[in-house]
């Protein structure tokens, strides 16, 4: 059986700016692999580049077994109903000049479902927002009528009308207040269990990391530091920037929020404009030494996963910065 995604030496080049390089990452089919990082780390780059909004520099991007990265547009087109995105921000990713129907119904003309008679398109479009938990009436409104939850079920709702095998989903909760992120979190938990498609979750919410995905890919100034199963990166990070990372995150339980042990990471992420030479985390790692700066770290099979740090062995010998120890 064929991957949802591979992605093989991904790049991403605005000019001198690296935005992603060299990212390699697989999806199994109903698969869920979350992507995370800080903010212009280059995560929704590698979302765009999925979907081709953005044609990249170079590397291979295989949707479903097929390299997408070097067709034409006309050879594209059979192909995109096999991939759907939800953006960050419902309110601008939906044309406020349409009326939710219509909005929901444009991937299936899009994707030469203009062969359906007006009744059955109508018919689509109403199990799609049911399936999101709207009514039939949202249907004949305008997106600007709708909550800022309403706005992104509906962003959803047209992502899957076309049965995608893979969805990204873009930071797809930030823009939401807190009252409604659990409530979007959950449906789209249930739809990729009962629909069973592909799902690369982009997000820097940790919370929502370990109730969603199956694997997690751990960027840094666009390059994997990290990969491995939810399970193994929560349990027992290896790369300094995850415990960094997780160590951050904010925890539910203000025992376990109190006992936490923070790691301060010295100055900003650096420009992509500029990296640093050798490991790009270097620069902020508290473990690192005069190796860092002058090699880029393999990446080293450890677990399920693996990480690029020149501590991390391949006998599970692993950094921990919370402690400065080795082991």
């Amino acid at each position: 059986m064929t991957n949802a995604l591979e992605l093989d030496g991904l790049r991403m080049h605005f000019g001198p700016v690296r935005a992603v390089d060299g990212v390699s990452l697989t999806i199994p089919r109903g698969g869920v692999t979350a992507l995370v990082g800080e903010s212009g780390s280059g995560k929704s780059t590698v979302g765009r580049c999925v979907v081709r909004l953005l044609k990249p520099t170079g590397g291979v991007v295989r949707i479903g077994g097929v390299d997408v990265t070097r067709l034409s547009r006309r050879e594209l087109r059979p192909h995109r109903a096999e991939v759907s995105i939800v953006f960050q921000d419902p309110a601008g990713s939906l044309d406020p000049r349409m009326l939710v129907g219509d909005v929901v119904a444009e991937p299936l003309r899009l994707a030469g479902g203009s062969r359906l008679s007006r009744r059955a398109r109508q018919q689509r479009v109403s199990e799609a927002l049911a399936e999101v938990g709207l009514r039939d009436e949202v249907a004949r409104r305008y997106p600007h009528e709708l909550s800022g939850g309403q706005r992104q079920r509906v962003s959803i709702a047209r992502a899957l009308i076309s049965s995608p095998a893979l969805l990204i989903a873009d930071e797809p909760t930030s823009a939401l207040d807190v009252s409604v992120q659990a409530s979007v979190l959950n449906l789209l938990a249930d739809l990729q269990r009962d629909i069973g498609f592909a799902c690369l979750f982009i997000t820097h919410n940790l919370a929502a990391v370990e109730y969603l995905a199956d694997q997690i890919a751990v960027m840094y100034l666009g390059k994997l530091m990290e990969t491995g199963s939810r399970e193994q990166i929560f349990a027992r990070p290896a790369h300094p920037y995850t415990q960094a990372l997780l160590a951050a995150a904010p925890v539910a339980d203000p025992v376990r929020q109190r006992a936490q042990q923070k790691v301060l990471l010295g100055d900003d992420m650096p420009s992509a404009l500029d990296p640093p030479s050798g490991c790009v985390f270097r620069t902020r790692c508290p473990l690192a030494f005069e190796k860092c700066a002058l090699e880029v770290p393999p990446p080293v099979r450890i677990g399920d996963g693996e990480a690029a740090c020149h501590l991390v062995q391949a006998d599970g010998t692993r950094p921990d910065v919370r402690t400065g120890a080795h082991g």
